[in-house]
């Protein structure tokens, strides 16, 4: 089950990793400025972790800094967790739901079908904030990545896909884009599927994926928009597995902050077309 995107009434906020969590807090101050003025408390899942011992407390003191009333910490080890009415009802109680980096397998398979996935859906058709970070983006959309090596990516078959959480549609996230070399991940991806849109996102980087469907760029960091809608021509489907892919016609597109990208209509949005584009959606 996928969120209906005519419900969808929140913000979804996907960041590439390693954002600032100590000084300037840029990224995550963007998030909770998203809070609906209802509550602000936010909720920290670490399902994806493999130490949430030690980065739940890091977010519960930089949302406690940035301002959150409240900051509950949500470690989801068990599929049992996600069925606790207890954590179920603090996510209810929360303005920002954000999930941590780690494993998003881990993330998915704990989740999915899960009471708490269908109180998250609830939280974001209500109005509320859904932010992930590096496997916590990458599980947010309908299908995901979950494994496959930049060196060996565009080999069939090199990339691994999985069905993610199902917040937003048409799109494949990629995190730690440009400082673990993953062009070529989304490049496969893209050969596969052309319809999907790339989105790779750097480190202390991030997109707003608005509900007009307006990709915004926020942080330090780039956004890389991988497209390959116009693919001219490819030989995957001619391979066996491993073999070599050849691409003809991907275009690519490097946001910084401010700038956006329109998702359906695969088109730039420099920051006046941007804020144009926005007028009356925020």
């Amino acid at each position: 089950m996928t969120a209906d995107p005519g419900d969808r009434c929140g913000t979804l906020i996907a960041i590439g990793g390693a954002e600032d969590r100590e000084q300037e807090l840029e990224v995550l101050s963007r998030v909770f400025s998203y809070t609906p003025d209802a509550s602000e408390e936010v909720t920290v899942i670490a399902t994806a972790s493999g130490v949430p011992e030690e980065i739940l407390p890091v977010y519960e003191e930089a949302f406690q800094r940035i301002g959150a009333s409240k900051v509950h910490c949500l470690p989801l080890r068990e599929r049992q967790d996600a069925a606790d009415p207890t954590n179920i009802e603090l996510v209810q109680r929360s303005g920002v739901v954000f999930f941590t980096g780690g494993d998003q397998l881990r993330l998915t398979s704990v989740l999915g079908g899960s009471e708490m996935l269908k109180a998250i859906r609830s939280h974001y058709a209500r109005g509320g904030v859904i932010a992930g970070t590096s496997a916590g983006a990458v599980a947010q959309s309908t299908t995901m990545i979950y494994n496959g090596g930049a060196a060996d990516a565009l080999h069939k078959g090199a990339v691994k896909m999985s069905s993610g959480l199902g917040f937003v549609e048409g799109i494949i996230i990629d995190s730690h884009f440009l400082e673990r070399g993953r062009f070529t991940r989304l490049m496969e991806v893209g050969a596969t599927n052309p319809e999907y849109l790339g989105v790779g996102l750097g480190e202390d980087a991030a997109v707003i994926i608005h509900r007009n469907r307006v990709l915004e760029a926020i942080g330090t960091g780039h956004v890389i928009i991988v497209d390959t809608r116009d693919l001219a021509s490819s030989n995957i489907a001619d391979l066996a597995m491993g073999e070599a892919v050849a691409i003809e016609n991907v275009v690519m597109h490097a946001l910084i902050s401010g700038h956006g990208f329109d998702i359906d209509a695969r088109r730039y949005l420099v920051p006046d077309a941007l804020q144009t584009k926005m007028q009356g959606y925020e």
